[in-house]
């Protein structure tokens, strides 16, 4: 079967969980109660709450619904349980966090109640140490060097080499039909990574590599997680070792390149301690970070897009705003400048969290908001259903990019009320480069296309893996006259 033909079945078969059902079995699926259970029981005279909640299905628990109906599975799950409960996931069950305060206790972890030992289960076998899964002392210690990679000066340079790739990306998108636009964007920020990260040019090994990372990340919640023929399972297995050859072979190069993209930067990464990685180091984060860097972008970019879409009136403003730096491409101190865009990009990350839960282990006993949760326990961290709780969002459902302006600024409501890119030690360390490579998809857009949406069409995800479109986002692009490229 043609690569081509592949990427085709992939991008328009849908998943089990996202086949159209009639909405009265959705409904019937979504509102189905089972009995609540205590998750364990507190130690007598703690005075602690159990943790209340239900496993659900046999074997896969929730696992399904999750997928299927991901933030209204979530809302319906704190309605009934409040800001902390428990569930059936994938066989384990997992206690479920929603909320600021819950969120400061588990990012800001000063107790260090929480390891990153929760991602293990989900990711590791296809991420192996990747800086998010390293714990304490040793992830301190991985961070300061990969800190070198991302200083001021890089992110220049790197912000440089996007807005170049971006342009040379779409400059080839046909107007007048309907695109799938998650596909669009996702093609396009693996490329994106490729070349800043790499220095490799499209096509060729390139697509074998975007093709190795899209499994990878499938494979992570398939719920047979045995390596059965044809399953996400083996596929992911298989695209962990092609990365871990590729970029293994590449190493000699790049220790002896002085080339900027990132590849390079980490193999020469030195702290004032004379600190750096070694060839296995090197590997393991190369692999973690073009997954983490494609995919968020390429979820955030599809949301705003959507948003956008929706929205005419916003797309307009934040277009003037593009159209106005001119026809040079953007240096970082441009998209810095793109302020209304910036609220668009915000707004679109609290309306859609590109990460929905943040896993943790607990490796002591631990109180909870009152709630008593034992040593070993799997905890995940709501940013999902968090960033839609009235009590800090006002008219959470509603697009409202102006909440993040300095006259409103909502997301300071309390200090971890917005979450998108976790907190505490383990914040995300791409995140300035996650939100220029974002903002320099969106102004190329913006200056060079318009897009609209039926004001009835609304998109339903699919959280299978992370979010995406059911339907890819159909959207239809057209030219501005005198601006295209």
């Amino acid at each position: 079967m043609s690569n081509t033909l592949v990427t085709g079945l992939r991008e328009r078969v849908p998943t089990l969980t996202s086949v159209p059902l009639p909405r009265a079995v959705d409904n019937k699926v979504l509102n189905k109660t089972w009995p609540a259970e205590p998750f364990a029981e507190p130690p007598a005279g703690s005075g602690l709450k159990p943790v209340l909640g239900d496993f659900g299905a046999p074997f896969v628990g929730h696992s399904l619904e999750y997928m299927r109906y991901g933030l209204d599975f979530g809302l319906r799950r704190y309605e009934r349980y409040g800001p902390v409960s428990w569930s059936g996931m994938l066989g384990e069950r997992m206690v479920t966090l929603v909320g600021p305060d819950a969120a400061q206790q588990v990012l800001a972890n000063g107790d260090k109640a929480f390891s990153q030992e929760g991602w293990h289960f989900f990711i590791d076998r296809f991420f192996h140490r990747g800086l998010m899964l390293l714990d304490f002392d040793e992830h301190k210690f991985h961070r300061r060097i990969m800190q070198q990679a991302f200083t001021r000066p890089r992110m220049a340079g790197y912000a440089d080499h996007v807005a170049a790739a971006v342009r040379a990306g779409m400059s080839d998108w046909p107007t007048g039909q309907r695109l799938r636009m998650y596909w669009q964007l996702k093609r396009l920020t693996l490329d994106i990574a490729a070349r800043v990260f790499m220095d490799a040019p499209p096509g060729g090994q390139t697509e074998r590599l975007n093709r190795a990372f899209v499994d990878t990340v499938r494979g992570s919640t398939a719920v047979v997680r045995y390596p059965v023929p044809f399953g996400r399972w083996s596929a992911g297995l298989r695209g962990r070792r092609l990365l871990e050859r590729y970029f293994t072979e590449s190493l000699p190069a790049k220790r002896a390149s002085d080339g900027s993209d990132l590849f390079t930067a980490l193999c020469h990464a030195t702290t004032e301690d004379s600190e750096r990685f070694d060839d296995a180091d090197v590997v393991n984060h190369m692999i973690f970070l073009m997954m983490a860097a494609h995919d968020t972008s390429t979820i955030t970019s599809t949301a705003a897009l959507y948003y956008l879409g929706k929205h005419p009136e916003w797309q307009e403003r934040v277009r003037q705003e593009s159209l106005a730096l001119g026809d040079d491409l953007p240096d970082l101190a441009a998209l810095e400048s793109l302020h209304s865009l910036d609220l668009v990009i915000k707004e679109s990350l609290r309306l859609m969290a590109p990460v929905p839960s943040l896993p943790r282990k607990a490796v002591k006993d631990v109180d909870i908001l009152g709630h008593y949760v034992p040593a070993g326990s799997f905890v995940g961290l709501s940013p999902m259903v968090t960033h839609f709780l009235p009590e800090y969002w006002s008219h959470p459902m509603r697009f409202d990019p102006e909440r993040f302006a300095e006259h409103r600024r909502e997301d300071k409501s309390h200090r971890f009320a917005w979450v998108p890119f976790g907190g505490g030690a383990h914040k995300c360390i791409g995140m300035q480069f996650g939100m220029i490579e974002v903002k320099a998809l969106l102004h190329e857009m913006l200056r060079t296309y318009r897009w609209k949406l039926p004001e009835k069409y609304q998109t339903r995800w699919d959280y299978v893996a992370l979010p995406m479109p059911v339907d890819g986002l159909p959207v239809q692009l057209h030219t501005i006259s005198g601006n295209a490229t």
